[in-house]
């Protein structure tokens, strides 16, 4: 088997799944994530859901989104600006 990795972008990568499972609230650290997304990154947040609420809230602040469901049920969405 041959892998090949073509990176295109630099990514903060927040997973919310350890907090959500102790009963927290990830929101904060996913929008600290997104102030801190320069040009040419992205956001990647893991969950064990799709977070469509941050559609909207994440919207307003000039991102897109391509939600991946994940073989174990999680999810991976990755938050581009423009």
């Amino acid at each position: 088997e041959e892998w090949v990795v073509d990176i295109t972008s630099r990514a903060h990568v927040v997973d919310a799944r350890p907090t959500l499972a102790s009963g927290g609230e990830p929101f904060e650290e996913i929008m600290a994530a997104a102030a801190a997304v320069g040009p040419d990154e992205v956001l990647v947040v893991y969950a064990p859901f799709e977070p469509v609420p941050l559609d909207g809230v994440l919207g307003e602040q000039g991102f897109r989104y391509v939600a991946d469901p994940l073989e174990d049920g999680d999810w991976r969405v990755t938050f581009l600006r423009g």
